[in-house]
């Protein structure tokens, strides 16, 4: 997502490069369709970077207070009301409100209003919104303690560097804007911190009814952990220090609302922290979300014109989520100021448009993560191939600063396309590469082949044959790692990859098959009932929409199609 973000203009990706103090790729021995770079941010320089990139936005103006209350004519939004009654005429309004909206946080048997630890909550934007005939629904993520680095003894935990080389986030970052890099930790709870966990249960706010929101069910607390897992005797933990300027450390995989006293009980008895002081314990938070069903897949609400949603208020999680639908969002307001199109990203896009589309058409009853396993053509969809896929439609929609990557675009796609041209007419002889494949445990060669079918082999990657193969070697000297790697993929997969495109190819004919706003759907009496309904809440704009519609049947498209004009 981070990628995507980068690819079509976002801030994302370059404020983590100037801010990472850790860098992996998480599945880097599986196929490049499941790798994702990951990063640990320091806070402070994260914050700031962001905060310089808006300062020195041309055309921006920032005015910082709370929103109180939205105006709303005739069903359309046409501005909003800060906290001292200072109004804002707007044409459009996208409203990103996090984990704040009627935000209660809790720890134990206490609670509080609150948007984050020390953060006040948004109340009387959430009293209107709730005035407004919206769907509203409660959801709950929590977060872990944060310990004192100074209180730890990390001489019995794992220590877990960083990757080598490092990854760089950004397509147009490098590795010099990484500041300084610092291991992460690794360690265990056990047994004994289970038993004590148990022990607190009934004073937790999530196993005795207080909390009424779901929560996520990818990332879940420590006590929903043991009790889901009960014949696991230990979970595995992350000790993550949250910057250079501080002594804080987050504790990654105990995320918890038990008692402060439980909390701190159990901690004690995890192998290095039994000396651990808590600058604040952990928490649950509980906040209003809004159907995303209710969106168009511009993500403006259908009940109020040109009121744009985006992030937790439409049922995710994470930051990177909220930060694809920010910049969609972002994107068709300006569309809707200027009267254009919408702008679209399909299933087949991005994995931005996986997101949206399975918000807007499926909704969600717990807070949505995306996942590569949520993606049919995620072989298309690879993170290597971001800015190829989308810096093309950044540049048509006119998004500023878009030529120098537009020009880096071109030189990858030109390289790549050298690169596999040269594996493919180039021969290499069997005395030049049988040692290395016997030394790997693959066949020998009997004769000279293409090198594109000894890279085909398993095992085998350009870098390795560019060590047992001179011209290789003289070759490849002449471009950058991740032109190369864009060739080995488009090689190695490349029966994948066409496979797949033939899929979307297929796909997309439904996709141009538009449906018209003021469809009657209840006319076309050969739908089934649940059809109709479901089509005459959702509206949606193409053929490929309503067949991702739950209770759309394959027999209703056909029908759709066929009053429709095949």
């Amino acid at each position: 997502l981070v990628k995507e973000i980068d690819a079509l203009g976002g801030a994302m990706a370059h404020a983590i490069d100037l801010s990472g103090i850790q860098f992996r790729t998480l599945n880097s021995s599986k196929g490049p369709a499941v790798r994702a770079t990951r990063a640990q941010a320091d806070r402070s320089l994260y914050r700031n970077a962001v905060r310089n990139m808006l300062e020195h936005q041309e055309n921006l103006t920032i005015f910082q207070q709370s929103c109180d209350d939205i105006i709303v004519e005739n069903d359309r939004v046409t501005g909003v009301v800060t906290q001292m009654g200072l109004k804002f005429k707007a044409k459009t309004v996208v409203i990103t409100v996090g984990t704040f909206l009627g935000g209660t946080i809790h720890i134990g048997m206490e609670n509080y209003k609150g948007g984050r630890a020390g953060d006040p909550p948004s109340i009387a934007l959430a009293d209107r919104l709730r005035a407004l005939p919206f769907r509203v629904d409660r959801l709950k993520t929590g977060t872990p303690a944060r310990l004192d680095a100074r209180s730890l003894n990390y001489d019995v935990m794992q220590a877990q560097p960083g990757d080598t080389p490092l990854p760089v986030f950004s397509f147009m970052g490098n590795v010099e804007q990484h500041p300084r890099q610092i291991p992460c930790y690794i360690t265990h709870t056990n047994a004994r911190t289970h038993d004590i966990i148990r022990s607190g249960l009934d004073r937790s706010p999530m196993y005795t009814g207080v909390i009424e929101g779901i929560g996520p069910r990818y990332c879940p607390s420590i006590e929903d952990k043991i009790n889901r897992f009960a014949d696991r005797d230990r979970h595995q933990l992350f000790v993550e220090p949250e910057g250079w300027n501080t002594c804080e450390i987050y504790v990654n995989g105990f995320s918890t609302s038990l008692p402060e006293d439980v909390q701190m009980k159990a901690m004690k008895l995890i192998p290095g922290f039994e000396n651990a002081k808590m600058f604040r314990p952990g928490y649950a938070i509980e906040y209003d979300f809004f159907q995303p069903t209710q969106l168009k897949l511009s993500l403006e609400t259908r009940l109020v014109k040109n009121l744009f949603f985006a992030g937790q208020i439409n049922g995710t999680t994470g930051y990177e989520e909220a930060a694809s639908q920010g910049l969609v969002a972002g994107i068709n307001a300006h569309q809707a100021v200027n009267e254009i199109d919408p702008f679209i990203l399909k299933r087949s896009d991005a994995y931005i448009g996986v997101l949206i589309d399975d918000l807007v058409n499926k909704g969600t009853k717990e807070p949505y993560r995306m996942f590569t396993s949520r993606a049919e053509y995620r072989i298309l969809l690879r993170q290597d191939n971001a800015d190829l896929r989308l810096s093309p439609l950044a540049k048509e929609l006119g998004i500023r600063d878009m030529d120098d990557r537009m020009e880096r675009v071109n030189t990858k796609k030109e390289a790549a396309k050298a690169i596999t041209k040269f594996f493919q007419k180039t021969s290499v002889a069997p005395s030049l590469v049988n040692p290395y494949l016997e030394s790997i445990g693959s066949s020998p060669l009997k004769q000279s082949v293409k090198m594109e079918q000894v890279l085909l082999r398993p095992k085998l990657s350009m870098n390795a044959l560019r060590d047992v193969i001179p011209a290789v070697e003289a070759f490849l000297s002449n471009y950058e790692q991740e032109f190369i790697n864009q060739a080995e993929v488009s090689l190695k997969y490349r029966g994948y990859i066409t496979k797949e495109k033939e899929m979307v190819q297929k796909m997309n004919r439904l996709e141009t098959v538009r449906i018209s706003d003021n469809f009657d759907f209840h006319q076309l009496v050969s739908l089934s009932s649940e059809a109709r309904e479901k089509l005459s809440k959702m509206k949606p704009m193409t053929i490929g929409q309503a067949s991702r519609i739950s209770g759309v049947a394959p027999s209703d498209i056909s029908v759709l199609l066929v009053h429709l004009g095949r």
